[in-house]
């Protein structure tokens, strides 16, 4: 089986867009295109990450409206839906279609129209990915993810400083991209004060509200450089589903996905967690950066606390994280993000990232659904 390669891949602005959903994932698929240097009638499959469309404004059928604006007839089409893991798993799908043979030049675009919503709106959109029962009694996933910030600070000793820490690092790399929603430092003593949302967590230990889209072009190894000379493989990828009910799961500070998908991409791509030199991670809020980092092997269990305090995880440090920004600063449209994840990969190990730039030459990004309910793990290189 061939690798596959990415030889094209673009980012719109996050933040709060004049734009609908449409118009976003046309904007990052031309220029994708554009940054491969291929028309859209050379395209053979054209995936579509997105979550909530029809939900957030009544706009279905958007993969074949998109084959349409970006020129692409008659290419295949479908829209993948994993919740907020729709990214990732649009990643999948785009991977598998070049690996398995069926096509020879494949488009993936992820977007998310968000903003116009209100906040009980769209949370409300969200927090239907729970399972009905838990659903039924109130439970949105910032509820979850402050009872496991709960559960996770008394086990491991954590100081409630520790995850404050997560949410100035993040906004610290968010300033240097200029694609981020949020281009701002904030102090820690501010991510400490502000107002509590599901205790201990507070204002700043969650992510925004956010439009956006991003896009990817791949295609075999063999005739990657036919496109350019500068592109990057997917040498491993994995997916993995946890359980529907988070209150099943042995150890909720646990996300089984994460382990799960995270052994299938090292075993594919030959790795191991000490060979990932840069990792984008879903830091919807900062309690899963913790987790997914102990999760991904990077850290033992209970330490990854400890690697933040201590500056691993930082743009100088040994094992940088979401130098994009993350979620935290950067956004969350929904369908984008695992999509804009891999993005900030791929800029990284061809060297483009600007004032993010670290050295890098294997890297992963790892997109999670729900409260870990599926998951998507991709380790990228350079060829």
């Amino acid at each position: 089986m061939d690798r596959v390669a990415i030889v094209g891949a673009s980012m719109t602005q996050f933040g709060d867009r004049d734009a609908w959903v449409r118009e976003l994932l046309a904007e990052a698929g031309d220029a994708a295109l554009d940054d491969a240097g291929v028309p859209g009638g050379d395209v053979d499959h054209l995936y579509v990450s997105n979550m909530a469309s029809g939900e957030f404004e009544g706009q279905t059928g958007v993969p074949n409206a998109l084959a349409h604006d970006l020129d692409a007839l008659p290419a295949y089409t479908q829209r993948v839906d994993q919740t907020s893991a729709s990214g990732g798993a649009g990643v999948y799908a785009a991977w598998q279609s070049v690996a398995s043979g069926a096509s020879d030049l494949t488009l993936l675009v992820g977007g998310e129209k968000m903003t116009h919503r209100t906040t009980g709106e769209a949370t409300d959109v969200i927090a239907s990915l729970t399972h009905p029962v838990e659903y039924k009694h109130g439970v949105t996933l910032p509820s979850f993810a402050g009872l496991t910030a709960r559960k996770y600070l008394e086990a491991y000793d954590a100081p409630r400083e520790s995850l404050g820490r997560v949410a100035v690092k993040n906004h610290r790399n968010g300033v240097d991209n200029p694609h981020a929603q949020f281009r701002k430092e904030v102090d820690l003593e501010t991510v400490l004060e502000s107002p509590v949302v599901a205790d201990p967590l507070r204002l700043y230990d969650f992510c925004p509200i956010t439009d956006g889209s991003a896009a990817l072009v791949f295609c075999p190894e063999s005739v990657a450089d036919s496109y350019t000379d500068d592109y990057v493989v997917v040498s491993g990828v994995g997916g993995a589903t946890d359980t529907h009910v988070v209150h099943e799961r042995e150890d909720p500070t646990t996300m089984g996905g994460v382990v799960e998908s995270s052994r299938d991409a090292y075993e594919m791509a030959d790795r191991d967690p000490g060979d990932v030199d840069v990792a984008e991670l879903h830091d919807m809020f900062t309690i899963l950066e913790f987790l997914q980092s102990e999760d991904l092997g990077f850290f033992e269990k209970g330490e990854g606390w400890k690697a933040v305090e201590d500056g691993v995880t930082d743009r100088d440090g040994d094992l940088p994280i979401n130098t994009s920004g993350g979620l935290k600063s950067k956004g969350h449209p929904l369908g984008a993000s695992g999509v804009a994840q891999v993005y900030e990969i791929y800029q990284q190990l061809l060297g483009d990232a600007g004032a993010r730039q670290v050295d890098a030459s294997v890297g992963l990004a790892c997109n999670v659904g729900g409260f870990g309910n599926c998951v998507t793990t991709t380790i990228l290189e350079q060829p």
